[in-house]
């Protein structure tokens, strides 16, 4: 078999882990897809000289972070709105702030990475991948690559070229770092298989059907609602619903939610109708559970997310699931 060949049969099963590993660095699907094409480009052109002193995996780990911090060079992290200031309870509040000096999270579709590990799954949460960007790069990747990839302290120093004294010294101020800035009280509560169908249906069948007392019930007290790339956001029941019932409702056949998801969560695509008959893409919705509501809400107003979700940017007016 050419090495071409053969470089491509024995790399094409890291490629869905090291997306979401270029994710948890970048905090963009697109900036990850991007990287993880760059690391195979550069991997099949090394591969000849690729002399396997170290396994395949750590090798594309080592090309796919070097990729990723050098990508990150002079570039702002990625944010949400609630990272930028104080919430908002006022329904009424002007949508008009500046939202072109930020970059943005993005969802990270569960199709791409389907991991199964619970340490994995957890440091793909939107909240805890937001929580990563605040962290220097280099220590972003020594606590990425140790507590999640799980490699050793001298595999990590191999990979990035340092020390194991220094990437154990990197570590210790990025766990205590991120202890300080990870939201505390968004514990992992996913619903079982048959609670998550039943919450995104009931979820889809509000919106679709405009029915904020249907919303309302779902929704904890203190739930958060976001839209990037909208600076502002809102925090508690009221304020929320107030929003919603203003500027998201629609008339009842003018919206469809179909169930998805993203970072391990629930999640689902909102199309909205066109001038006709025509259903276009609007808003991907990551949904953040409680013990037994909805916590918060994340509206990404990003149409060009549905290519990363498998969805088209349009469907034909019907209903969901006919």
């Amino acid at each position: 078999m050419p090495v071409q060949e053969d470089f491509i049969e024995q790399a094409a099963p890291f490629r869905a882990e090291l997306i979401a590993h270029c994710y948890r660095m970048l905090g963009s699907v697109h900036d990850a897809e991007d990287l993880v094409q760059e690391t195979y480009l550069r991997g099949w052109r090394g591969y000849a000289a690729f002399e396997e002193r170290a396994a395949l995996r750590t090798w594309l780990y080592r090309i796919a972070t070097t990729a990723c911090l050098r990508a990150l060079e002079n570039r702002a992290r990625r944010v949400l709105p609630n990272g930028l200031g104080a919430g908002s309870v006022d329904p009424d509040a002007g949508l008009d702030r500046d939202a072109g000096a930020y970059h943005w999270m993005e969802p990270l579709p569960d199709a791409l990475t389907p991991e199964t590990a619970l340490v994995a799954r957890e440091s793909v949460r939107l909240a805890v991948v937001t929580a990563m960007q605040e962290l220097p790069a280099r220590q972003r990747a020594v606590l990425i690559l140790r507590d999640v990839v799980q490699f050793s302290a001298a595999e990590v120093a191999d990979l990035l070229e340092t020390t194991p004294v220094a990437v154990n010294s990197a570590l210790q101020r990025a766990r205590a770092h991120l202890a300080e800035v990870a939201p505390t009280g968004e514990s992992v509560t996913e619903p079982d298989d048959a609670e998550r169908r039943d919450l995104l249906d009931r979820y889809c069948a509000a919106f679709e059907n405009a029915d904020l007392a249907a919303l309302t019930e779902l929704l904890a007290a203190d739930v958060r609602l976001e839209m990037p790339p909208v600076p502002l956001w809102f925090t508690g029941r009221d304020a929320v619903t107030g929003f919603l019932a203003q500027r998201a409702f629609a008339e009842p056949g003018d919206l469809m939610l179909i169930p998805t998801a993203a970072n391990g969560q629930p999640a689902v695509a909102e199309y909205r109708r066109d001038a006709g008959d025509v259903l276009e893409a609007h808003s991907i919705h990551v949904i953040t559970t409680g013990p037994s509501s909805v916590a918060a809400i994340t509206v990404f107003l990003q149409p060009s997310l549905f290519a990363a979700f498998g969805m088209p940017l349009t469907r034909p007016k019907e209903r969901r699931g006919e």
